[in-house]
């Protein structure tokens, strides 16, 4: 993974140098099957359904659906979404069920895409495909061939306020538990809430808090096969019991009633001054921007120990891969599409700059300003080579689910650590 880092930093600091050089095309590639604004009006209109689960970025493509519309009057966009605390996956599968299936929809890649093989299109004469940065496309790449478009490279741990940090004598950005154990100290006597925690969300923990466990593991593929393999288990493994008593110190020194607190009323905390930090990514930006611009914010790990080499990363992966319906009799006009908008210039200027992603193509330009700090923060790790990967696109179908209930119930004081392993293994057991 390292010289994939290392080669994602070395492209990044490419296209900043070349920003101020512009030059990139309006023209989307064509396939030869859709004809833009200056083809003939006779030919057949299509609509391509894109399924997705990105709420936060509903707005802009619905505005991006207007300007692809434009240039290619002979294709629709049908935008549909499920997301946020809803589960996107038994809502694909019944729409594939019931001869409703979309045309483009979102796929995490790994077990997911393994999950779907049969019914995503091979995408790997796309021209696209050879932009891409190497770690983006590790998820949706399978027997060297590349099966959907990493929509972003995304990245998460405790977002913080770094003027409230100040505010309390904080000077050195926390990487061990001790150290974010002792800040938490700080801030609450100040008066404080060290944290603001969603965790009525089932995803925030379910798939991506507990994401941290599995990435902290010595051989994690190793570790995540004997589990399917039934060699390994999460009882008794140091790594979980110390993510347990990480969410535990969230809990002792966050809002209350975290079991009732959704992603929007915790940002909103977080945004307006109310708590010091919350577990979320760069996806929380353009909400925070919304209520606080210019916030003076950054990025902490999730540490489960006081290793700082080992635990004092960020979490980075790529949250969604677009892939196309291979039986789709629109999937030319789909590919089309997906060319758009990594090609076009307002295509382009939303994954940056709207979205605030932080971009998987190597001629995307952008800036830390384009991004946003907390993008900006994540650089930096990347830089430093301080990053882990996400793992949840490697958990069994379903299971992110059960873990994000399984955690709810300990962080609601049902059951102690011990027990939360034997449910966690057995969450896992149930559908490995």
């Amino acid at each position: 993974m390292k010289k994939y880092v290392v080669l994602l930093s070395a492209l990044m600091i490419l296209s900043v140098i070349l920003s101020a050089c512009g030059g990139s095309s309006n023209s989307p590639a064509n396939n030869g099957s859709a004809s833009s604004s200056g083809g003939s009006g006779k030919q057949e209109q299509k609509t391509v359904t894109i399924f997705q689960f990105k709420t936060e970025i509903v707005e802009g493509l619905n505005e991006l659906k207007v300007e692809f519309e434009k240039e290619y009057p002979n294709i629709k966009l049908d935008i549909q979404t499920v997301g946020g605390g809803a589960d996107y996956d038994a809502a694909l599968k019944t729409k594939f069920a019931s001869g409703d299936a979309p045309d483009i929809f979102s796929n995490n890649g790994y077990s997911k895409l393994d999950m779907w093989q049969d019914k995503v299109e091979d995408l790997s004469d796309q021209p696209w495909v050879q932009d891409l940065v190497p770690l983006a496309a590790e998820p949706i790449t399978k027997d060297g061939k590349v099966y959907g478009m990493p929509l972003a490279l995304e990245g998460f741990g405790y977002i913080y306020n770094k003027d409230l940090f100040q505010q309390v004598g904080i000077t050195v950005p926390p990487r061990t538990y001790t150290e974010l154990e002792d800040a938490a100290k700080k801030l609450k006597a100040a008066g404080i809430t060290p944290f603001a925690n969603a965790y009525q969300e089932w995803w925030l923990v379910g798939s991506q808090g507990i994401s941290v466990a599995f990435a902290n593991q010595d051989d994690i593929d190793g570790f995540i096969n004997g589990l399917n393999q039934g060699t390994a288990s999460i009882v008794g493994n140091e790594k979980f019991e110390n993510w347990a008593r990480l969410m535990q110190l969230t809990v002792d020194y966050g809002n209350k009633n975290p079991l009732t607190t959704d992603y929007n009323t915790q940002v909103t905390m977080f945004a307006n001054g109310e708590a010091a930090m919350m577990q979320e990514g760069n996806w929380a930006q353009t909400m925070i921007d919304g209520i606080t611009p210019n916030m003076n914010i950054g990025v902490l790990p999730m540490p489960v120990s006081d290793n700082a080499e080992q635990t004092g990363k960020v979490t980075i992966g790529v949250p969604v891969n677009l892939v196309v319906n291979k039986d789709s009799d629109a999937k030319e006009e789909a590919k089309v599409f997906l060319n758009w908008l990594v090609t076009s210039d307002i295509g382009k200027e939303y994954i940056v700059k709207k979205f605030k992603f932080i971009p998987t193509m190597k001629s995307i330009q952008s800036t830390p300003e384009d991004m946003g700090a907390i993008a900006a923060d994540l650089w930096n790790y990347i830089e430093e080579d301080k990053i882990i990967l996400h793992q949840a696109g490697k958990y069994p179908d379903g299971v992110a689910q059960e873990f994000g209930s399984v955690i709810q119930q300990f962080i609601a004081g049902k059951s102690d650590i011990k027990t939360w392993t034997e449910n966690m293994q057995a969450a896992w057991d149930k559908l490995k």
